[in-house]
């Protein structure tokens, strides 16, 4: 006789900003991989967000691609809303939708300032506000941070590293909130990744490598593994961790 083993996130819905891409998109495929429906934020590319869906829906999960601005307050919440309606549910949130300006800080303009607060920080606290309304008991909530939030290890990263310090706080604050209602929050510091934003070989491959203790790119899958086991029930019993994915960049 054959018995098929359940996946692990069997009858969950997820919801994953910016999932059209790079680690998103990873996270996205994973999570289905494992059995839940998934739902994802783009803001760009509508054609690569419905690629990622198809690619769930391929799966045997429903999959569904969500223009979204994560800067825009309204269009935050009205996502939140419309997944839950649309899928009867959300059990897992994760907050992956980021934007990076790196350089000097005398260089940086307010317009920069303002737009990586909004997508980086604001978001976030506003995803996760929204999302607690819907999640039950086994709720997780798990937001992408940075290995330059524990460590700024080159200069020009004092806008972007002080938007990635602050989810810390916010995960810190909902795991504490959230925690009665048997909801995690998480959040997974990246180090050197391999996307097509910043290619392991791109130009500075080798000085970001190079910070690493394993002196190499991760992958984004290897970010996803990590979110599916915080996402999943044998994460239950991890709550307001940092978890580092970064090759010892932060050791």
């Amino acid at each position: 006789m054959t018995t098929t083993v359940p996946a692990k996130l069997d009858g969950k819905v997820a919801l994953v900003t910016g999932g059209s891409r790079g680690i998103g998109e990873a996270v996205a495929l994973r999570l289905a991989e494992d059995g839940a429906d998934v739902a994802l934020t783009y803001l760009g590319s509508a054609e690569r967000a419905e690629a990622v869906a198809a690619k769930i829906t391929a799966m045997g999960r429903r999959g569904r691609a969500v223009r979204a601005d994560s800067a825009d307050p309204q269009e935050v919440r009205a996502v939140v809303a419309a997944v839950a309606e649309r899928f009867g549910r959300l059990d897992i949130l994760v907050n992956n939708a980021g934007v990076g300006v790196l350089g000097p800080i005398g260089e940086i303009g307010l317009d920069d300032v303002d737009r990586v607060l909004e997508v980086n920080v604001r978001a976030p606290f506003l995803f996760a506000q929204a999302a607690a309304t819907h999640l039950t008991e086994g709720g997780r909530i798990v937001t992408i941070g940075s290995c330059i939030a524990k460590r700024t290890a080159f200069p020009g990263g004092s806008l972007y590293a002080t938007s990635k310090a602050a989810v810390i706080g916010l995960t810190k604050a909902l795991a504490r909130e959230l925690g009665p209602r048997g909801i995690t929050a998480n959040v997974v510091h990246p180090g050197p990744i391999d996307t097509d934003m910043n290619p392991a070989d791109g130009p500075s491959a080798a000085f970001q490598a190079g910070f690493t203790a394993l002196g190499s790119f991760g992958r984004a899958a290897d970010v996803a593994a990590t979110v599916a086991h915080l996402a999943g029930e044998e994460g239950r019993y991890i709550t307001g961790a940092e978890i580092a994915v970064d090759g010892g960049f932060a050791v």
